[in-house]
């Protein structure tokens, strides 16, 4: 058990993805800091499976998330009713045993405090029994604020890693499989070879509701492998999540809503792919950031995440068409039709890095979506 106040130069509150990269970056880069992280679980990083092309973290940065891959491949699938593709970008995933495993390597045993967070100031994390870590800066970076103020949709999903004996037949991941039955909004399935006999099943909804029914979607997981030939012997690993897909919304009241004056990270600064709600590639950048410029104040946070927040309205506007506009059953043609465009185009929009041409490629060409649809869904965001 540490004193009942533990001083330090950075205390982190949230062991999640943001706060661990983070850390990790700290340490590398300033190491003469102590840091801690407060988490409120027994593991760093939750129970997840994080992927992320080469080209959405910047080769400046790749030396922060590098040493955490544990699964990489040269090329992937994509699958549609009209469109079958194979892309040529180096995909990676790492995974939360392997983050909490690291984060352990390399931060001595007593700058991880296993504790529920009470509250959180500029300067001082109270725990729930009472104990306090102190420091010049806090960082918060314990999940969503309320996400009442923001318009949103829904990324949901079950995962399963499953065991198929004698071979999958995989070489490479498939990242969209959407010739499947199209249920509760646009759906599609996700499958990562980890090796020969193994493969991470996903199944995945852009929804208009956080509603997870993970019962009826492990007999679909189930269902999938059996079409794909798969005689498993059972799911090992499963991971659920519901993701917010930002619409639009306050992003003075958002920010509030988890106080003010404090350093933010995460999705809890609202720094995220709106589309896919992907929080890695922002993560990365905000940690290598803060290496280095250690001395950032939480209002230099705050004008960084509301700088963000303006960045990316474009893609708002195309979750307002996704939305808003497409029939729910027939959102897969959205999609179908970006994976025809260029690979470097693909590349740059999952980065949350499209250029101006590629903003108006989207956009411009036959409308995957009714274009009096399209028009009152935007009309009624902008009311």
């Amino acid at each position: 058990m540490p004193d009942a106040t533990t001083h330090c130069d950075i205390a982190i509150a949230g062991g999640g993805l943001a706060g661990c990269l983070i850390a990790l970056a700290l340490a590398e880069r300033q190491p003469q800091l102590d840091v801690r992280i407060v988490e409120t679980g027994a593991a760093l990083g939750g129970n997840h499976v994080w992927s992320f092309f080469d080209s959405d973290v910047a080769e400046a940065d790749r030396w922060l998330i590098t040493p955490l891959i544990v699964h990489q491949w040269q090329d992937y699938d994509v699958l549609f009713p009209k469109l079958k593709r194979t892309m040529s970008a180096t995909y990676n995933s790492i995974t939360s045993d392997r983050l909490d495993a690291y984060v352990r390597q390399v931060l001595p045993a007593e700058r991880i405090i296993c504790a529920d967070v009470k509250d959180v100031t500029p300067d001082r994390i109270t725990l729930g029994d009472g104990r306090t870590v102190t420091a010049r800066l806090t960082i918060d970076a314990r999940g969503g604020g309320d996400l009442s103020t923001l318009k949103l949709g829904w990324q949901k999903f079950v995962g399963q890693k499953v065991h198929v004996p004698g071979g999958h037949g995989l070489t490479r991941p498939i990242v969209m499989d959407a010739t499947v039955d199209q249920i509760d909004g646009y759906r599609f399935v996700y499958c990562l070879p980890f090796d020969a006999e193994t493969v991470f099943i996903e199944d995945t909804y852009y929804s208009d509701t956080p509603d997870l029914d993970v019962p009826a979607i492990r007999e679909r997981i189930i269902a999938y492998a059996a079409a794909k030939g798969w005689q498993t012997n059972g799911g090992g690993h499963e991971e659920t999540g519901v993701l917010p897909v930002i619409i639009g919304g306050d992003f003075d009241a958002y920010w509030r809503s988890t106080g003010s004056g404090i350093a933010k990270a995460g999705i809890r600064s609202g720094m995220c792919q709106p589309t896919t709600g992907y929080t890695l590639p922002d993560a990365v950048r905000l940690a290598a950031r803060i290496a280095a410029h250690p001395d950032m104040t939480p209002a230099q946070f705050e004008a960084l995440a509301r700088r963000h927040w303006k960045a990316r309205g474009y893609y708002r506007l195309l979750d307002t068409m996704l939305f808003g506009a497409a029939v729910p059953n027939q959102r897969y043609r959205i999609f179908e039709r970006f994976y025809g465009l260029s690979a470097s185009l693909i590349e740059r929009f999952y980065a949350g890095q499209s250029t101006l041409l590629d903003k108006a490629r989207i956009l411009t060409g036959k409308p995957p979506v009714p274009i009096v649809r399209a028009i009152r869904a935007i009309w009624g965001l902008r009311k």
